[in-house]
C-alpha cells in the first residue's frame, strides 16, 4: 500500500481551473446524508428536542471535519432537504386530523387552509412541500426548537481556516 502525505480519508484534491482545492468524496457525502436520514426516520422514537440535538452533534461534527473545504452548495442543498425532512417527521407525529387542525391553528393558519390540510389524504413527503406547512413551520420556528443553521455553521468555520 502506498502511502501519500497530502492524503486526509475522505477528501479528494481536484483542480478546477487550474487552482488547488480540496473537497468531500461523493461516499463521505453520501454517508452524511444517510446519517441524517436515519436520525430523521419517521419511525423514530423520542421527543423532538433529542432529535434536534443528535442532528446538531453529527452535523457540527461533519462541517468541523470538512469545513476545510469548498461544500458551499452541498451544504444549501442538503440543508434544503434537511428542513423538508424534519416537516415531514413533524406533520406524521401529528398523527390524527383533529391534532393537524389544532397545531395548524395553533402556528397561525387560518380556518379553512388549516381545515384542508389535516383532512388530506396526501402522503408525508408530499405535504411537507405545501406552502401552508411552511408557513406553519418556518426555518425560524426550527432554528427556535434548536436546530443549528448549516450554512452558518460552514461559512464560520470556513471563514476561519
Amino acid at each position: 500500500m502506498w502511502c501519500n502525505k497530502s492524503y486526509i480519508p475522505r477528501l479528494q484534491y481536484p483542480k478546477p481551473h487550474g487552482k488547488v482545492g480540496c473537497r468531500p468524496s461523493k461516499s463521505a457525502k453520501r454517508k452524511f446524508k444517510e446519517k441524517l436520514k436515519k436520525l430523521t426516520s419517521r419511525k423514530r422514537t423520542g421527543t423532538f428536542i433529542e432529535i434536534i440535538k443528535e442532528i446538531n452533534q453529527v452535523t457540527v461534527g461533519w462541517i468541523n471535519y470538512f469545513g476545510i473545504s469548498n461544500i458551499k452548495s452541498f451544504v444549501a442543498t442538503l440543508q434544503h432537504w434537511l428542513h423538508h425532512r424534519l416537516r415531514q417527521l413533524i406533520w406524521k407525529r401529528w398523527k390524527k386530523v383533529n391534532t393537524k387542525y389544532k397545531m395548524l391553528r395553533k402556528y397561525g393558519i387560518d380556518h379553512d387552509d388549516a381545515m384542508a390540510l389535516a383532512n388530506t389524504r396526501k402522503g408525508y413527503w408530499r405535504i411537507s412541500r405545501s406552502k401552508t406547512i411552511h408557513r406553519a413551520i418556518t426555518n425560524e420556528k426550527l432554528a427556535k426548537w434548536g436546530l443549528k443553521n448549516m450554512s452558518e455553521l460552514y461559512e464560520s468555520r470556513y471563514l476561519k481556516g
